[in-house]
């Protein structure tokens, strides 16, 4: 009886025994001495890295734009933690949202696509969650989607998602071992499109399964109105400043096709070095710093990341 009357009180109140925080454990496979897959381009960055990249995107995207919402990661560096030690940190954090994030390889360097991994197909809210990203990668973000595999597809477990006590999925993000998907993989775009097309899907997934919480981020009520005009009509963007010059040099030179985005010359002085170089447009300083380092490695050794406001 008394049970009962407690749970007619919090009906009657709008209450919810239910947690008002939601926990995801994110997990970059791979690690440390375990490169993962590596790409037949010897440029290009090891499934360890690239991993460790999409994860700390994805989880970006939570954090920014979603409330309720707490993002662990099983590592944030070069480490390896064991297949063990990330089971164990998923149970024992008691989280609601096992996701581990990997990029896949095969012997047939024609085969392309995503691939959503759960257990069982009898686990459902594992199921519905993968069926979430992978209607995400075929959708929007133009993906080529594999579909949802199982124990019985792959003919063997996976310890990540056999002994996790929650909800659990482990991604495949795209084949390092297919050329034109590693080229993808490598650049800052496709990062960015399959955090994004994670996100999408976890955000989907989580407004369905736990209406009473509130996941859309609310204005802080005590913003001015000169402040609200001033955030909505001056915002900052970031761009990677690539090198200068003190004559003009053309955007098609063959150096600069290189890159995957579109050199842009600016005047910036009337003597010394009066022009610089820049490319692309990013939302996030974290963004553009990836896509820095990228430009590094493509044979700009000094590019920078700088701040331009919009109006």
């Amino acid at each position: 009886m008394l049970r009962l009357g407690i749970v007619l009180l919090l009906s009657i109140f709008g209450w919810s025994a239910q947690s008002q925080t939601i926990t995801i454990l994110i997990d970059p496979g791979h690690g440390g001495s375990d490169p993962g897959h590596e790409s037949i381009n010897t440029s290009h960055k090891s499934e360890k890295e690239l991993n460790l990249i999409i994860a700390k995107k994805f989880g970006t995207y939570l954090t920014e734009k979603l409330s309720n919402v707490t993002v662990l990661y099983t590592r944030t560096d070069d480490s390896f933690p064991s297949l063990d030690d990330r089971v164990d940190m998923a149970n024992s954090k008691k989280v609601d949202y096992f996701i581990s994030i990997h990029c896949n390889g095969s012997p047939n360097t024609g085969i392309h696509g995503t691939e959503s991994h759960v257990h069982s197909m009898t686990s459902r809210k594992s199921v519905k969650l993968a069926k979430e990203f992978e209607k995400e990668f075929g959708g929007k973000a133009g993906r080529k989607s594999r579909g949802v595999k199982d124990t019985d597809d792959r003919e063997h477990s996976l310890q990540v998602l056999k002994f996790t006590e929650m909800t659990s999925v482990l991604v495949e993000c795209g084949f390092l071992t297919n050329e034109t998907e590693a080229n993808y993989l490598n650049s800052t775009y496709g990062q960015d499109i399959l955090a994004s097309a994670l996100f999408r899907g976890m955000r989907t997934y989580l407004q369905e399964e736990h209406p009473a919480i509130q996941f859309t981020k609310t204005s802080t009520p005590a913003a001015t109105a000169s402040e609200t005009s001033s955030t909505t009509s001056t915002s900052s963007t970031y761009t990677v400043q690539i090198m200068s010059s003190k004559e003009p040099i053309e955007t098609t030179a063959t150096s600069f096709k290189k890159l995957d985005k579109t050199v842009v010359r600016e005047k910036i002085a009337e003597t010394g070095y009066k022009y610089r170089y820049v490319v692309g447009s990013f939302t996030t300083k974290e963004a553009a710093e990836d896509y820095k380092d990228e430009v590094r490695q493509k044979g700009f050794p000094d590019a920078i990341v700088i701040t331009k406001k919009k109006t």
